[in-house]
């Protein structure tokens, strides 16, 4: 019998829809506190997981989900700049 590898899951902050990891884009807060999007999954500190659509984006940025996923406060310039990444993918 052929085991199956299980692909880890991982849950929107936007939609709140439980997708595959890879699908997923990570945005990430480093130990020195700046945020960016990890499209690897490499980078070091804590992250949250968006679907590559702004429309997840905007959601998550009207409640506050990404805020309170990444223990920070975010500027509407920094959601700017991670709504320009995810649309020219990094």
């Amino acid at each position: 019998m052929q085991k199956v590898k299980k692909l880890p899951q991982r849950q929107c902050v936007g939609c709140r829809e439980m997708k595959e990891k890879r699908e997923l884009i990570r945005v990430v807060r480093s130990p020195q506190g700046e945020i960016s999007l990890d499209f690897k999954g490499k980078k070091p500190g804590r992250g949250a997981y968006l679907c590559p659509d702004a429309e997840c984006l905007r959601r998550a940025r009207k409640s506050r989900a990404l805020e309170r996923a990444l223990e920070t406060t975010i500027t509407p310039e920094l959601y700017d700049e991670l709504e320009k990444g995810m649309v020219n993918g990094g």
